[in-house]
C-alpha cells in the first residue's frame, strides 16, 4: 500500500467494529484481540503513538442484559446496553494491553465534544498527553448519553474526528471485509478491491452498497467513505483493511492489501475541523458565480446566495450549498438565517437600508470558512 503504512506514520489512530470484537452470540473475540494488542506493542515499541476507537459496548451490554435486537430495539435499550458493556470492554483492553506492557486509558466522547470548538480543543489536548505519555487511549462514543439526534452513530467517523483532534496522520479502520470493492464480493465473483483512492467522487461512493453494513455494528463502506472525506479532507490517509486475520496490523504493513485513501494537502487545523463537522445548524445555497468566487478563494457574498434553509444563529456552521444540490464548503455565518435570508442576492450598498444597520463584510467570511 504506497504512500502509507501503518508502520510508518508518527500517530496513527485504529478503529475495530462490533462484528470483530463481539462474536453473534455476545462473546468478546479475546484470542483475536490479543493479536491485535501485540501488533500495537510492537509498535509502540518502535516509536509509534498509538490510539484505538473501540466499539462492542452496546453488543457487550446487550448479552448481559438480554436484551433483543443486540440492545439496538430501542434508544433507551442502546444506552443501557452501553452503560452496562462499557465497563466490560474497559477491562478486557486494560487487561490485554497490560499483557504486552503498555497502559490503557478510557475516553467516552460525544458528538458535542468534538463540534464544539472549546471542548473540541479539550479532548485534543487530553489525547495529546496521553500519547506522549506513552499510554494507548481507548476511545467510543459515550452511547450511554447520545441521543439519535446529537450522535455521531458510527465509530467510522468518531476514528476520522478523532484523528484530527489527536494530530495523526494516519487512520485504519479494520473491517470484516478487505476494502471497498467495486461491487459486493460476496454477490459478484468477479469484483475488484480498489487499492487505492486518491479522490472521493461520485463513482466511489456509489460503490459503497447500502448491503455492506455488519449485522451487529452501525457503520458500512458508506461511513467508511463519510470518515475518509472527513480524514483526508484534514491531511490525514485512511485505510480500510481486513480484522478477520490475526495480527492484522503486521499483515496490513507486510501485504498492503486494503484499500488507501491518499492524504489531500492539509488545511489549516481550524479549517480542518470547520470541513469535518457532521451538525451544520442550516444551509446556504449559492449560484455557479459564488462556487467560481469561492474556489479561487474569496469570502461568500449575499449577491450569489440563492436561499437560506434552517434556524442558525450568528456563528453556527452551516452548509454551503452548489447549483447542483451538492455541498461545496462549510462556515460560520456572520448573520442570523432571518437575517441571511433577507439580504439573498442583494448587492453590499444596498443592504444597510434592509438590515437597518450596517452591514458586515461578507456572509460567510474566507477566514472562517473552509472548501470541501
Amino acid at each position: 500500500m504506497d504512500a502509507f503504512s501503518p508502520t510508518t506514520c508518527p500517530r496513527l489512530i485504529i478503529k475495530v467494529g462490533s462484528s470483530l470484537l463481539v462474536t453473534p452470540d455476545g462473546q468478546v473475540r479475546r484470542d483475536w484481540l490479543a493479536t491485535l494488542a501485540a501488533d500495537i506493542a510492537d509498535r509502540v515499541k518502535a516509536g509509534q503513538q498509538i490510539a484505538v476507537v473501540s466499539s462492542g459496548a452496546i453488543a457487550l451490554g446487550a448479552r448481559r442484559l438480554k436484551l433483543p435486537k443486540g440492545g439496538r430495539a430501542s434508544l433507551e435499550d442502546a444506552q443501557a446496553a452501553a452503560a452496562t458493556g462499557q465497563i466490560a470492554l474497559s477491562q478486557i483492553w486494560a487487561e490485554l494491553l497490560d499483557a504486552v506492557a503498555l497502559t490503557a486509558a478510557q475516553m467516552l466522547v460525544t458528538l458535542d465534544d468534538l463540534e464544539d470548538r472549546r471542548r473540541y480543543l479539550n479532548a485534543s489536548a487530553t489525547l495529546n498527553r496521553l500519547l506522549m505519555l506513552g499510554v494507548v487511549p481507548i476511545l467510543n462514543e459515550n452511547d450511554s448519553v447520545a441521543t439519535e439526534e446529537i450522535r455521531f452513530g458510527d465509530n467510522d467517523r468518531l476514528a476520522a474526528r478523532i484523528a484530527q483532534a489527536a494530530g495523526a496522520q494516519g487512520v485504519v479502520l479494520l473491517s470484516d471485509v478487505d476494502g471497498l470493492f467495486d461491487a459486493n464480493p460476496l454477490t459478484h465473483a468477479s469484483a475488484r478491491l480498489i487499492n487505492r483512492v486518491d479522490r472521493i467522487d461520485g463513482a466511489i461512493e456509489a460503490m459503497a452498497g447500502a448491503d455492506s453494513a455488519s449485522g451487529m455494528g452501525s457503520g458500512g463502506m458508506a461511513s467508511k467513505i463519510a470518515a475518509a472525506r472527513i480524514a483526508t479532507g484534514a491531511g490525514i490517509a485512511l485505510a480500510i483493511a481486513s480484522g478477520r486475520i490475526d495480527h492484522p496490523l503486521a499483515a496490513l504493513a507486510a501485504t498492503g492489501r486494503g484499500t488507501l485513501f491518499t492524504a489531500e494537502r492539509s488545511a489549516g487545523a481550524r479549517k480542518a475541523w470547520l470541513a469535518g463537522g457532521l451538525t451544520a445548524k442550516g444551509d446556504i445555497s449559492i449560484d455557479a458565480g459564488a462556487v467560481k468566487a469561492l474556489v479561487s478563494g474569496k469570502s461568500l457574498l449575499a449577491a450569489g446566495v440563492t436561499s437560506v434553509a434552517g434556524g442558525f444563529l450568528r456563528g453556527d456552521l452551516v452548509a454551503i450549498i452548489g447549483p447542483g444540490g451538492t455541498p461545496v464548503a462549510r462556515g460560520l455565518s456572520e448573520y442570523d438565517a432571518v437575517d441571511a435570508a433577507r439580504l439573498c442576492g442583494t448587492r453590499s450598498e444596498d443592504q444597510a437600508a434592509i438590515l437597518g444597520y450596517a452591514p458586515r463584510a461578507a456572509l460567510v467570511h474566507r477566514n472562517h470558512m473552509a472548501m470541501l
